[in-house]
């Protein structure tokens, strides 16, 4: 899995951030990119990217603020003349069919592709069988959600030693084992995968928060996930305009992921009011409440490990 940021600043475009989207490429999983929000000019993002818009199959939008969703209709059009033909599946509040449908409606715009709108609330709002995503209800103003991406755990790799004690020697029948539970070989033995595989691989697990205050019971919902997302709208030292427009302060971000026992803490939705010697400063201070962290930048990339 790897994540790149498409828009990193709060409220307006700036001339070093656009306003939010990121994507969760997982081309090597199950060959999809995955959208979430969409701000003004995130396709002009995307192009300055390798991401192919036919390649990205769900979004999902965090809240119905202009920085969040005001370049979804434009992305949508633009995909159907990019080879996009497959269903896009877009999550979301309340209102976001409204407005996709009157924004392609007024504008004469025709998808040579199905859309599938898919209300959301809190809890689990998709799942397959390598994939579970779940949203939670945060605290800005209007609905606002976090969305939480948990991959299944992985079998373990097989064991040569194991094998060869069994009488099993390498090829084909490697794969017919690890892909079922018991296999019967020629000769009759049982193997029982469990006894020939290591330990699990644990799934990948991801929150992205969308725009809110600080919410006490978000630290468990986040628990131990290996990434964390959160706003940074604020530095400390200005909480109390964080306060007064339903924001967090980078702080605000660094607590619940020492709280949460996250792996890593990436911070977004920063103000174009900082420049970057101050959000050096700010993350020297964060350091003593968590690390590690890092205020991200537009087309910063991470990969999830």
């Amino acid at each position: 899995m790897e994540i790149t940021f498409l828009g990193t600043g709060s409220g307006v475009p700036s001339k070093n951030r656009n306003v939010s989207s990121l994507a969760l490429k997982m081309l090597q999983e199950r060959d999809e990119v995955w959208l979430f929000d969409c701000g003004e000019a995130t396709q002009h993002q995307i192009m300055n990217t390798t991401i192919k818009p036919r390649k990205i199959t769900k979004i999902f939008i965090t809240h119905m603020h202009g920085d969040h969703v005001l370049g979804l209709p434009g992305f949508l059009s633009s995909r159907s003349f990019q080879s996009g033909e497959s269903t896009v599946e877009l999550y979301g509040p309340t209102g976001l069919k409204e407005f996709v449908e009157t924004t392609l409606k007024t504008t004469g715009t025709h998808l040579n592709y199905p859309l599938v709108y898919k209300p959301i609330k809190e809890g689990i709002i998709y799942q397959d069988q390598d994939i579970k995503v779940s949203a939670k209800k945060l605290k800005h103003g209007i609905p606002s959600y976090a969305y939480k991406i948990e991959e299944e755990d992985k079998i373990g790799p097989l064991l040569p030693d194991r094998l060869k004690e069994l009488g099993v020697s390498p090829g084909p029948i490697y794969e017919t084992i690890k892909n079922q539970s018991t296999t019967v070989l020629p000769n009759g033995t049982e193997v029982h995968r469990e006894n020939v595989t290591g330990s699990d691989i644990p799934g990948k697990r991801i929150a992205i928060c969308g725009d809110t205050k600080p919410v006490d019971s978000l630290a468990q919902w986040v628990n131990g996930v290996d990434v964390l997302i959160h706003e940074a709208t604020f530095i400390e030292a200005d909480d109390q305009l964080a306060k007064d427009y339903s924001h967090s302060t980078a702080a605000d971000a660094a607590r619940l992921a020492k709280q949460a026992q996250v792996r890593y803490l990436l911070l977004n939705h920063i103000s174009s009011r900082y420049q970057q010697n101050i959000l050096e400063e700010e993350k020297t201070r964060l350091q003593s409440i968590f690390s590690p962290l890092q205020f991200v930048d537009d087309f910063t990339e991470f990969t999830v490990k």
